[in-house]
C-alpha cells in the first residue's frame, strides 16, 4: 500500500512510523528543508547557542501509548529535574516537585489540599492517560479516570494560597479559556504527570525527538521529502492509497475541496483558534537571579503571581488586549542541558513565551522580561543577547499555528469534544483512505504522536492488519 504523510510533526511522523513498520510505502512530505514541524531546534543568528523554535519541555513524550511503545526513552537521552516546575511569587515561590508528598509538604498549609487533589490522579494516573487519549480508551479505565478527573476540576477551584497560585500557573499553560471546565481539566492532566513522569527536556534540543522517528522510518523503508508544499491531494494520492495529513483543518480542506462533501468542508473552515504565543530566546551571562533561589533548578516557571493576577492577563489576552503584565512560560534548559552552548561556555539559555492576542504581530519581549525581572531583580542586566518571536512569526514557520496559536486550536470543552468535527472517529475524513492526524484532532496539542498512532491503527484496521511493533531494535536505536 503507498502511504504518503503532509507534515511531518510528531503525529506526521507517528503515522509515518507505524504504517512503515506494518510494510507500507511511506512517503513524509514537508514544506520546510527540516522535518519536525514544531519540534525545532536551531542556532542562534547572532550568537553561539542553540535553542527550541517552539515546544521545550515534553511531559507527554514520556507518557504517550504511542511514544512508551516506540521505546522514545532509550533512543532519546532525556532529564527530569526534581522541580517538575515553579510558580514564581513575591517572597516563597509554590513548587512542584515530581514528589508529591516534598510538594505537599513544601507548600505548608495549602498542602494538604494539593495532595487531596492530586493524589487520586496519580494514583491513577493510567485511567487518566486514558481517559485524555495519551493511552488506549477502555471503559473502565475510562470511569476511573473520570471520577478522578471531576474531583480534580472541582478541587482546583477550592485550592487557596500558594497552591492555588501553583494550579493557576498550570491551568494557564494549558492555554484554554481561564477558570473553563476545559482549562481545569489541561492543567490536571499537566499536574499528574508533573508528579509522575515529570516534565522532561530531551538532551540536544526537541528536534532530537524528531530525528529519532525519521531515522526509525527510514530503517523501515520510508522516506522524507523537504521543501515539498502539498496543495492538491491528487498529488500525493489516488484511490487506493492511504493519506494522512498533520495539518489544520483548513489547510487539508482547501487542498482537499474537490473531493469533499461541502458540509464537512464547512465545519472545518469554522473550526476555531485560540490565544497566540509571542516568544523571546535570551543568552545570559550568569543563571536567572531569582528572588527564590529555588526556582534556579526548575526545568519551568510559571510567571504570573496570584491566581487573580494570571487570571486578569489570561481573560486581557482573550479580549484581544496585551497584558502589560503577561502570564510568561519559561524553561532553563540549560540548567539541565549543557550541549546546547558550546564546551567552555557559562552563559545560559532562557525560553519563554507570554499568551498575547491571535494574529499579534508585536514584539512582546520586552514585557517578557519586565516580568520576569518583577520575580528576579536584575535579570535584565544578564541578558548577553535576544531574540523575539511574534506570534505572527508561528504562523508563518507552520500554518498549523493559525494566528500564532502554537497549540493548533482553541482548547474549550466544546472544542475537546468536536475536534475538528463531530463523529466517533474524527480521525477519519469522507474521502475512503484520507485521514486527518494534527493537533485538531484528538487528543489535541502536546508531543505526544497520538492522533498520528490513532489515525494509523484505523488505517491498518481497514487495511485488515494490526498495529506492528514499535520497539527499537539494534539497527534504529
Amino acid at each position: 500500500m503507498r502511504v504518503s504523510v503532509v507534515g511531518s510533526g510528531p503525529n506526521g511522523l507517528a503515522a509515518a512510523v507505524v504504517l512503515a513498520r506494518a510494510g507500507h510505502d511511506v512517503t513524509v512530505f514537508e514544506k520546510d528543508a527540516v522535518a519536525g514541524g514544531g519540534l525545532r531546534t536551531e542556532a542562534f543568528t547572532g550568537d553561539d547557542g542553540i535553542f527550541d523554535v517552539c515546544s521545550a519541555v515534553h511531559p507527554m513524550a514520556l507518557a504517550s501509548r504511542f511514544f512508551t511503545s516506540f521505546g522514545l526513552d532509550r533512543r532519546v537521552d532525556f532529564v527530569t529535574p526534581e522541580i517538575s516546575f515553579g510558580h514564581a511569587l513575591h517572597g516563597r515561590s509554590a513548587i512542584a516537585y515530581r514528589d508529591l508528598r516534598r510538594t505537599v509538604d513544601d507548600l505548608g498549609g495549602s498542602g494538604r489540599a494539593w495532595g487531596a487533589v492530586m493524589r487520586p490522579l496519580v494514583d491513577n494516573i493510567t485511567a487518566v492517560r486514558a481517559l485524555s487519549g495519551l493511552a488506549l480508551r477502555g471503559r473502565p479505565s475510562e470511569a476511573v479516570g473520570a471520577l478522578a478527573m471531576a474531583a480534580a476540576a472541582v478541587g482546583f477551584s477550592a485550592l487557596r494560597g500558594p497552591a492555588r497560585a501553583l494550579a493557576s500557573g498550570v491551568v494557564a499553560h494549558g492555554a484554554a479559556p481561564y477558570g473553563s471546565m476545559a482549562g481545569r481539566f489541561v492543567g490536571a492532566v499537566l499536574a499528574a504527570e508533573a508528579h509522575s513522569v515529570g516534565w522532561p527536556v530531551p538532551v540536544g534540543g526537541s528536534a532530537a525527538i524528531a530525528a529519532a522517528m525519521v531515522a526509525d522510518l527510514e530503517a523501515h523503508g520510508g522516506r522524507v521529502v523537504t521543501d515539498t508544499v502539498v496543495d492538491d491531494i491528487r498529488d500525493v494520492w489516488r484511490p487506493g492509497d492511504v493519506a494522512l495529513f498533520d495539518t489544520g483543518p483548513r489547510p487539508f480542506a482547501e487542498a482537499a475541496s474537490s473531493l469533499l462533501p461541502s458540509r464537512y468542508r464547512d465545519r472545518l473552515h469554522r473550526y476555531r483558534y485560540g490565544n497566540a504565543a509571542a516568544k523571546v530566546d535570551m543568552i545570559l551571562s550568569e543563571p536567572v537571579p531569582w528572588a527564590d533561589e529555588r526556582l534556579r533548578d526548575a526545568g519551568t516557571v510559571h510567571l504570573g503571581g496570584w491566581e487573580r493576577d494570571v487570571s486578569l492577563a489570561e481573560k486581557q489576552a482573550r479580549a484581544g488586549r496585551h497584558p502589560d503584565a503577561p502570564f510568561v512560560l519559561l524553561s532553563q534548559p540549560t540548567r539541565l542541558d549543557r550541549t546546547r552552548l558550546p564546551v567552555s561556555s557559562d552563559r545560559e539559555i532562557v525560553w519563554a513565551y507570554a499568551h498575547v492576542p491571535n494574529g499579534s504581530t508585536r514584539d512582546a519581549s520586552d514585557a517578557i522580561v519586565r516580568r520576569i525581572e518583577t520575580f528576579a531583580p536584575g535579570f535584565r542586566d544578564t541578558i548577553v543577547y535576544r531574540e523575539a518571536r511574534p506570534a505572527a512569526s508561528f504562523a508563518e514557520l507552520n500554518p498549523n499555528f493559525v494566528g500564532g496559536d502554537v497549540l493548533g486550536g482553541r482548547v474549550d470543552l466544546a472544542q475537546l469534544l468536536t475536534r475538528p468535527t463531530v463523529t466517533a472517529r474524527p480521525w477519519r475524513t469522507p474521502i475512503p483512505g484520507v485521514f486527518l492526524c494534527s493537533a485538531a484532532t484528538p487528543p489535541g496539542a502536546g508531543v505526544h504522536g497520538m492522533a498520528g498512532w490513532h489515525a494509523a491503527r484505523i488505517a491498518l484496521r481497514e487495511n485488515g492488519q494490526t498495529m506492528p511493533d514499535l520497539s527499537p531494535t539494534d539497527r534504529n536505536q
